[in-house]
């Protein structure tokens, strides 16, 4: 059973207004979540205007009441696994991720009691990068059971875009790493949430291309329809022209994976090829709008290829070089990444903001500060979606590339 965030709050608990240092758990968990994490907040959003407004559009009496919305939007359990101290109104609360107490809440505060323990008794393993992943995409790429689809994209709700470091800090975290003497955990994490992100949207048009509602246009990239109009010669996208597929016709949003790939052919080459491949393959038969059979077998491999790679960059290691070439890798990728459009762009800033970060944790290098603001000048240009620019989001790509480490320029520091 599900029994609300209020067991955690005590103050000798998780509920401390400080970090304490007596233990491992610096026992303010629940404060971080309660003050400035917007997870607490996401049920009491549904009675904010434009929520209102899209129930309206939808024809929804209450979002707020709504399991459509509650789904996402709060720790919407069935009444029957709600104790008396549970309340829907708490929204993404401690269990939504760590899973239902009542089994682990009192022995897990006992002396001795292990993590495994924990997790025997129900409690989710958000220790693996990948169940933690699993965890976060369940509501930020979606489920069977949660999903955002083109008909409240319209009606007002975001797309649903995700990245797993730069959103784990943006949150913000209210844990300390498990692996201590890691220092590269941070590229990790982020390797891992792209490979996981991938994998749950490939299984997402499977489920959608044999579905009733075939084709959903939240599977394609939104600014190849929904960006300002200009004259011709002023249109880059009329300039780059519209390779491999028909002038007009939908695409299937490859941002999960335009970035995504260049962390996979720095440690399996092999894997990036297939994957490669096999995407091309599904992005053509999407824009030919080819039979469910075809690409729900193609989204299937996919899928399956990109469990491949979460399992392997869950397991490899991560230093200094490899961040350095991925960096690179992304940077100089430029115009390919630019001209799949605004959400590759995305992709490219949030990993390069987030590997930059992690690079600034773990070693020394003169130019930190100008790559950073190198950087923040890509999220500039993302401001006005519809407006995107690929030339100009590329050219500024290459001055980011020009602020990259290279080679031994950097001294990796201790943590």
């Amino acid at each position: 059973m599900y029994t609300g965030p209020g067991g955690c709050a005590a103050s000798n608990c998780h509920g401390s207004v400080q970090p304490k240092n007596v233990t491992r758990i610096p026992q303010n968990e629940y404060s971080i979540w309660a003050a400035q994490d917007k997870h607490s907040r996401a049920t009491s959003v549904l009675s904010n205007a434009v929520s209102l407004r899209m129930a309206k559009i939808l024809k929804i009496n209450q979002p707020n009441t709504e399991h459509k919305c509650l789904a996402c939007h709060a720790a919407d359990v069935s009444p029957e696994l709600r104790a008396e101290t549970f309340h829907l109104e708490d929204g993404v609360s401690c269990e939504s991720c760590h899973g239902p107490a009542v089994g682990w809440l009192g022995p897990h505060t006992t002396r001795n009691w292990t993590h495994e323990q924990s997790i025997k008794a129900g409690m989710y393993d958000l220790r693996d990068n990948i169940h933690r992943s699993e965890r976060c995409v369940g509501c930020h790429v979606g489920t069977p059971e949660k999903q955002v689809d083109h008909e409240m994209i319209a009606a007002g709700h975001p797309d649903l875009t995700f990245e797993l470091d730069t959103y784990s800090s943006a949150m913000p975290r209210h844990w300390r790493p498990t692996r201590e003497t890691e220092a590269w955990s941070d590229v990790r994490e982020w390797a891992v949430g792209q490979a996981v992100q991938l994998r749950e949207a490939l299984n997402r048009l499977d489920r959608r291309v044999s579905g009733p509602n075939w084709p959903e246009f939240a599977e394609m990239d939104c600014f190849a329809c929904h960006h300002s109009l200009t004259r011709p010669e002023d249109s880059w996208r009329q300039a780059r022209g519209y390779p491999d597929r028909r002038p007009g016709s939908t695409e299937w949003n490859a941002a999960r994976y335009i970035v995504f790939r260049h962390i996979v052919s720095q440690g399996n080459p092999d894997l990036a090829a297939k994957l490669d491949a096999e995407l091309a393959t599904l992005t053509d038969l999407v824009g030919k709008w080819s039979s469910h059979d075809k690409v729900e077998a193609s989204a299937k491999q996919a899928a399956q290829l990109a469990d491949q790679a979460a399992q392997q960059l869950n397991s490899q290691k991560y230093d200094q070089q490899l961040t350095q070439r991925v960096m690179q890798a992304i940077a100089g990728d430029g115009t390919n990444i630019a001209n799949t459009g605004e959400r590759s762009a995305e992709q490219a800033a949030m990993a390069l903001d987030s590997l930059a970060v992690a690079f600034g944790k773990n070693s020394s290098t003169k130019n930190l500060t100008e790559l950073r603001s190198s950087i923040n000048e890509l999220f500039k240009q993302l401001n006005n979606p519809s407006a995107y620019n690929a030339p100009q989001f590329a050219s500024q790509l290459q001055k980011v590339r020009a602020q990259l480490p290279q080679g031994g320029s950097a001294v990796a520091g201790n943590r």
